[in-house]
Order: C-alpha cells, then sequence, then structure tokens
C-alpha cells in the first residue's frame, strides 16, 4: 500500500503557503498606502487556508485509490466533483466566518454573513477545484512512483533469481565432477572440503536470495569461495588474486554481481588452456564511483565474438546494473596485454568514514 506523506509533512508545507500568503497580503497593501487592520489581516489570510490543508490528506488518499482502481469510469469522476464543491462549500463558510468576525478590512458596515459566502464560494472555486486536482494528482503520482519502484524491484529479484538459476547446475555440474574424481584418486579430504565449500555457497544464496545489494566485503567472501572451489578443479593451473582497500568494504554492490563474471573467465578463458592461467580482480574508489576491474590472461576474444562470449550471464549483470542505477555505470569487455579484462563502474555508497 502507498504511504502517504506524513501530517507533519502536510502541515509544514500548508504552513510555509500561508505565512507567505498572508505576509505578502499585509506587504503590498501597506506598500500601496492602504489602511487596514493589519493584524487582523494576516490572521484572515493565515487561516483562510486552513480547511484546505486538514482535507489534504483525504484527497491525497483518493488520488491513490484513483491510481489503483483501474476501471474508474464517469460515476468516479461525478463524486470527486462533488467532492471538491463540497470543499469550496466548506471553505467559504469558514472565510465567510474569519471575515465577519475578525474585520479585516476595517469596513464599518459588514455585509451579510451569507453575502460574504457567496463572494467568497464563487470567487475561490476555481481554485479550489485547482487545489483539489493537484493534490489529487499528487497522491495519483505518489501511487504511481511506488508502483514503477515496485514493478523494477521485481524485475530485478527475477533476474537476479534468473541468474542464481543459471550458476546453480552449471556450477553444480562442475563440482560435482571435481568431487568425483578427487575421489577417484583417493583425495577425500579435498573431496570434503569441496563438498563443504560448495553447501556454504549455497547456503549463502539462499540467504542472500532476498537482498538486491550487499556490501564488497560480503560479495568478495562469497567469491573466495568459489575460487577454493574452483582450485580443486584446477589445482596448479590456477592463479588468481584480489586487491581491495578495506576502507571499501562496507560499500554496497548487488549481490551476485562478480562471480557471473569471473565465471566467464573460467569457461571462456583458462578452461581451454593446457597450461590454465590467472585471474586478478581489483577494487577502487575513483572519485564518486567504485571502480571494479576483472582480468584473465586469455586467450583475446576475436573481434566478431565478443557477443557469443559474454553470454547470458553477462547479459544478466548489464541488465541488473541499469535497473539499479540507470545510466550511472559502466560495463566494459576488451582485449588487454594478451588477455580480457572486464570493468564495472557503478556509484559509490555505503562507505563510512
Amino acid at each position: 500500500m502507498t504511504t502517504l506523506p506524513t501530517r507533519a509533512w502536510i502541515a509544514a508545507v500548508w504552513f510555509g503557503l500561508a505565512l507567505f500568503d498572508a505576509t505578502q497580503n499585509v506587504f503590498l497593501m501597506r506598500t500601496a498606502g492602504m489602511h487596514h487592520a493589519w493584524t487582523a489581516l494576516f490572521f484572515f489570510r493565515f487561516f483562510y487556508w486552513l480547511v484546505l490543508a486538514l482535507v489534504t490528506p483525504a484527497v491525497l488518499q483518493q488520488g491513490i485509490r484513483f491510481a489503483s482502481n483501474h476501471r474508474a469510469g464517469w460515476r468516479t469522476w461525478i463524486i470527486h466533483l462533488a467532492a471538491c464543491l463540497m470543499v469550496g462549500v466548506i471553505s467559504a463558510v469558514w472565510t465567510a466566518t474569519l471575515e465577519s468576525t475578525l474585520n479585516p478590512w476595517m469596513v464599518s458596515d459588514t455585509p451579510p454573513w451569507l453575502v460574504l459566502w457567496y463572494q467568497h464560494f464563487v470567487g475561490g472555486v476555481l481554485a479550489d477545484v485547482v487545489i483539489y486536482a493537484t493534490v489529487f494528482a499528487i497522491g495519483y503520482g505518489l501511487h504511481a512512483r511506488e508502483r514503477l519502484l515496485l514493478e523494477q524491484a521485481e524485475r530485478i529479484k527475477a533476474q537476479l533469481d534468473g541468474l542464481r538459476r543459471q550458476i546453480e547446475p552449471h556450477f553444480l555440474f562442475n563440482t560435482l565432477n571435481t568431487v568425483t574424481g578427487l575421489v577417484r584418486e583417493q583425495r577425500n579430504d579435498a573431496a570434503v572440503d569441496t563438498l563443504a565449500g560448495l553447501s556454504e555457497l549455497l547456503r549463502r544464496m539462499l540467504d542472500d536470495s532476498g537482498r538486491n545489494l550487499i556490501s564488497l566485503g560480503e560479495e568478495l567472501a562469497f567469491l573466495d569461495k568459489y575460487f577454493a572451489i574452483q582450485k580443486m578443479r584446477f589445482g596448479e593451473r590456477l592463479q588468481y588474486s584480489v586487491q581491495a582497500p578495506p576502507s571499501l568494504m562496507s560499500a554496497s554492490i548487488p549481490s551476485l554481481l562478480l562471480q557471473p563474471l569471473v565465471e566467464n573467465g573460467f569457461k571462456h578463458g583458462l578452461a581451454h588452456r593446457a597450461q590454465g592461467g590467472a585471474i586478478r580482480l581489483s577494487v577502487n574508489a575513483a572519485g564518486e564511483m567504485l571502480d571494479i576491474v576483472i582480468y584473465n590472461d586469455g586467450p583475446t576474444i576475436p573481434s566478431d565474438a565478443a557477443p557469443a562470449r559474454a553470454g547470458i550471464g553477462w547479459n544478466n549483470v548489464r541488465e541488473r546494473l541499469r535497473g539499479l542505477y540507470g545510466e550511472r555505470h559502466t560495463l566494459e569487455m576488451r582485449n588487454r596485454d594478451g588477455g580480457v579484462e572486464v570493468r564495472i563502474a557503478i556509484p559509490l555508497s555505503g562507505v563510512t568514514a
């Protein structure tokens, strides 16, 4: 359900408007050389807006309900028009009573109350309609914005779930093959360690299933366990290093951002080389951005094969970054120094001084 602005915020907005209107009226009339009861005029203009301020929460709520009811027809519009006119009637009653009591214009012959009510109702009906429609539209916009954010969050969650579903079968298959090979070689302790590491990874995936953002430290801890399992698989053929300053460990990054990109390095790079290779990960702060570089030492990508090499994991990462950060991110893959470099830049947040 859409959350309304707090009553304190609504009161603050109307207080500011009333204060401005009352001050402006007194100042302009005094500057023009008019003679009125200035204190009474100030309070008259200040409390002029009271009825509209009091009905604002209800009108906002109606705007939210209208946005959530896609079958609203002409009857709904008639009801809102009647509600708007009712607000105008009550506002005119209040204003006429206020004016007849305070007599801010210092007139000796005050018009009858009914005349004042009629004047304020007719003279203010257009303003009442505009204000009602504006507040109603704000309520409608609040609901539409929240609905958009929820849809975006659900889309990102679905992408993350899809990424997990992609990771788990492929990674499970390779890991279980590794365990089988270790058992055949009678390296039972290594097989048990590999299964324990796999269990920890799967538990982490389940625990973080509802989180889109985690700390860099948590992501690197997950990646370290992933590397440990891959080390069992590739042995001395795999060399890896991670460089990240301790001050950035609390930085927020998307969950499971790095693993599919590192997996690409194994799948399309090291796995095809008898001599193995190295994967290097570095993280640095660059102004207001978190700069992440993942490098594997080959082989390079043919210029016409980059999209095919990127694969589903790459596309999922790209869509998640776009959903979380809009255009405020960078995701690049390029050949460098005989290998392949992936660079990610996202807004730096969550770091405490």
